[in-house]
């Protein structure tokens, strides 16, 4: 593992998911799950977000429209919240969830809408 990369990384994550999140994360990890906590934070947060290539709130449009295809609402919820704090507005989630519309269906982007109204709501924007 690169320390470097993944000091990244866990900046990285932090900054979009939350600090406290990541550390609840990180320290409920155990002999199972910490290899992969620490392979995920280096290589999706330190190789991937750490490239300053793609900014913060587009890599989060990426990220809301592929989770969205894929269906996994629960990390489309966290990856909502996280969105938000990198700058996406909610007309922005609205475009993103009618591309998953098209893509991906009706019934997929309804999930999307309802998961987003309820972070939209937690957050005072609905």
């Amino acid at each position: 593992m690169s320390k470097e990369r993944f000091q990244v990384g866990l900046e990285k994550r932090k900054a979009t998911l939350g600090a406290e999140y990541v550390e609840k994360n990180l320290a409920a990890a155990d002999d199972f799950t910490r290899p992969f906590q620490e392979a995920m934070t280096e290589w999706c947060w330190g190789f991937g977000w750490g490239d300053e290539s793609i900014d913060a709130k587009t890599r989060s449009l990426m990220n809301l429209a592929m989770i969205g295809a894929l269906g996994k609402m629960s990390e489309w919820e966290i990856h909502c919240r996280g969105a938000i704090k990198n700058g996406v507005t909610k007309e922005q989630i609205r475009a993103t969830i009618h591309v998953v519309a098209i893509y991906c269906g009706v019934p997929q982007s309804l999930e999307c809408f309802r998961v987003a109204r309820k972070v939209l709501e937690e957050d005072g924007q609905l």
